[in-house]
């Protein structure tokens, strides 16, 4: 049941009585509340379910849209998906090829689907990247239903078209990053709190947990970002004593630690020669990974070790793909800006509004709870996402489209019922006109793209908050016959005003193929790291880590040159073993690299430094690559001890000599396999590639 904006001090109705009210009443309060809710849904207007479903499949044609002209999107990920469909204990443990040699530097859940399905239809670009855009439709949906619980049908429609219409999240739900499942387990748990604070249902509480530690098995802990939302949310709003709500919290505390720490023990369980080596730590280690690496090292900025790179807020700070200088403006920056900015000053203004105006309502308010659950969402994952100084890249923003989505959703609607009462109604021009300002702004930076828009924003937002100030829709010059046409024109220039700059980037974003490692949003293909062109490329007694233009690092510090020349080796500066990008993100193999691949009969075909360069050979062959010290050569596997070992067994068919991100030099000791390959093994040169044969 929505609660109507009033002014400080009445209540509208029986269910919003004195914040003095006893636990008993609130009790009676809130199960009139629920009993009232589920008349209310039972008994819909007809153009509800109609506008649901158009909703949905607006957005299923966005997001699946000539999809397969994104081919491979990221291809590290996708090698990892292609490895699951031929390997179970590839797709259980998320390995990057199916010999199971080392994994992704992320848990795996976010490879379970897309390589079950592939396992299905087989493995194409298309079976990887469906089940990523239907997990875009359902997020939206999930979304739809959360806030038309607490606000109706309309607030419903308008927040799951924001998050539809929000740029990073056509991007991330067109590609094969881990994003798109942590954002639909994230909007599932704040379903299923918001269902729980309905009735104190502890079992609601315990799945929204379950589902929080499977965001953790997708992005580790991203995932528990919005926690402190949903149990503040629930410790505050829910009908039940406080007692009983803390015992609820552990039920959720419970689900979480089922789902997360089950794999967790399975993984740390498993004796390591029967899994792959866990990529991004220095022990073979899943919880250093989650704690290290992809944990505090990413806030810190100390993650630089294995699997690491300089982080946002140091050294590249001023790196777009990099999040830029880390401090309180970052998510309304150049990196992060039009990802996901263009209706946060709206959100926030209409979240500080919200909480004003049901400061008297009684503890148990719905409408409250449900600004305390995405507002404690939005300003949490907003913070760490501005001021940590490790590595952060501005896809990350996709988990903040649902928080700024649903309050928009939700205070707009309840400040246009409440606008009778002049605060709402200033309060609901400000939101309109800032959202439109600062669309111009964020349009404004790419100064050759449809540069009208940005001025019809601005006049439409002008429009939009002159007509809400003076409430055209009702005054007394209007025959009453057309104040239904003006509160149509008034409510269509006002969400013009507010969405038009994001719809526009937003189609640009789904009109445009995406690929590489760091996608960005918008009308360019543009993509750090097109799979390894961020790294300088070493052969055999090279060492160096790879830097944004492709340039590397020499091990005293120095700077390599961008093609990737350095001290006695080869070097391919950037780009795949074989010199050429393909389209999709993976590298083109030239014909003779592939058909000698091809022809290996080794568990392993070949072997190269860093995971990008090995992925997008598996890609290209269909066989297994062994990615020589994980995602940038810096990870401790294999060693050369173990690569004798491999070598010995006729295990590794060739070492192919170059490498993605470090070429070598990290703590596995890459430097050391390297020359020993060459001091024992004679090369040849196939395409543009220097190989050296480890089998007879």
């Amino acid at each position: 049941m929505s609660t109507t904006v009033t002014p400080p001090g009445q209540t509208t109705d029986q269910t919003h009585p004195a914040p003095t009210v006893s636990e008993d009443r609130a009790t009676h309060v809130a199960t009139s509340q629920r009993k009232a809710s589920r008349l209310l849904l039972g008994n819909q207007p007809r153009w509800i379910r109609p506008s649901a479903a158009a909703l949905l499949g607006f957005t299923a044609v966005l997001y699946l849209w000539n999809l397969e002209a994104t081919g491979y999107a990221n291809s590290f990920y996708a090698a990892a998906v292609q490895a699951g469909t031929k390997d179970w204990t590839a797709l259980l443990f998320g390995s990057l090829d199916a010999g199971n040699a080392i994994t992704v530097d992320k848990p795996p859940a976010a490879l379970w689907i897309p390589a079950l399905v592939g396992r299905v239809f087989g493995f194409s670009p298309l079976s990887m990247l469906v089940p990523q855009a239907l997990m875009g439709v359902a997020a939206v949906g999930l979304l739809y239903l959360t806030v038309k619980r607490i606000s109706g049908a309309s607030a419903g429609l308008l927040a799951g078209g924001v998050l539809a219409l929000t740029p990073v999240a056509a991007l991330m739900f067109r590609f094969n990053n881990p994003d798109a499942l942590l954002t639909l387990c994230l909007v599932l748990a704040a379903y299923l709190t918001t269902r729980a604070i309905e009735e104190a249902g502890w079992k609601w509480l315990a799945a929204a947990g379950a589902v929080i530690g499977l965001a953790f098995l997708t992005k580790m802990l991203q995932g528990f970002l919005i926690v402190p939302g949903l149990a503040l949310a629930y410790l505050w709003a829910a009908p039940a004593t406080l007692g009983r709500r803390f015992l609820h919290l552990l039920a959720a505390a419970g689900g979480i630690m089922l789902v997360a720490g089950s794999y967790i023990a399975l993984f740390q369980l498993t004796p390591a020669s029967a899994r792959p080596y866990m990529a991004g730590s220095e022990t073979n280690s899943f919880l250093e990974l989650t704690f290290g690496y992809n944990g505090l090292g990413r806030i810190t900025g100390s993650e630089g070790g294995a699997g690491g790179m300089p982080g946002g807020g140091g050294g590249m700070g001023g790196n777009v793909g990099f999040g830029g200088t880390a401090g309180i403006t970052r998510m309304f920056g150049t990196s992060f800006g039009r990802e996901v900015s263009w209706l946060l000053p709206s959100a926030l203004t209409l979240l500080v509004a919200g909480l004003w105006f049901t400061r008297r309502e009684a503890r148990t308010s719905r409408t409250r709870a449900a600004l305390v659950l995405w507002g404690g969402w939005l300003l949490v994952t907003a913070g760490i996402l501005s001021f940590m100084s490790g590595t952060v890249h501005p896809y990350y923003a996709v988990a903040l489209a649902p928080a700024i989505a649903a309050l928009v959703g939700i205070g707009a609607a309840e400040l246009w019922r409440g606008r009778a009462y002049w605060p709402a109604r200033i309060t609901l021009a400000a939101a309109v006109l800032a959202a439109s300002v600062w669309s111009s702004v964020l349009l404004g930076r790419d100064a050759t793209w449809l540069p009208w828009i940005r001025v019809a924003v601005v006049i439409l937002g002008v429009l939009a908050a002159v007509a809400l100030l003076l409430r055209v829709d009702s005054l007394q010059a209007v025959p009453a016959r057309f104040r239904r046409t003006a509160t149509a024109t008034v409510v269509a220039v006002s969400l013009l005003a507010g969405g038009l700059g994001s719809t526009a980037w937003t189609f640009a974003t789904a009109a445009q193929p995406h690929s590489g490692s760091i996608p960005t949003s918008g009308p360019t293909a543009s993509a750090m790291g097109g799979q390894g062109g961020r790294a300088g490329f070493a052969g055999p007694g090279t060492s160096g880590s790879g830097l944004a233009d492709g340039s590397g690092l020499a091990p005293d510090g120095s700077r390599l040159a961008p093609n990737g020349s350095s001290y006695g080796g080869a070097a391919f500066g950037g780009n795949a073993p074989d010199g050429a990008m393909g389209p999709d993100g993976a590298g083109t193999a030239n014909s003779e690299l592939t058909a000698l691949l091809k022809a290996s009969t080794a568990n392993w075909s070949g072997i190269v430094s860093g995971a990008s360069q090995a992925a997008s050979l598996e890609l290209a062959t269909g066989t297994s690559v062994i990615a020589l010290g994980g995602w940038n050569g810096g990870d401790p596997y294999p060693t050369l001890a173990q690569f004798q070992e491999m070598v010995a067994n006729g295990e590794i068919g060739y070492f192919i000599s170059g490498g993605g991100m470090g070429g070598g030099g990290g703590r596995g000791g890459n430097s050391e396999v390297a020359a020993w390959v060459a001091a024992n093994f004679h090369a040849q040169t196939v395409g543009n590639s220097t190989v050296y044969k480890l089998t007879d």
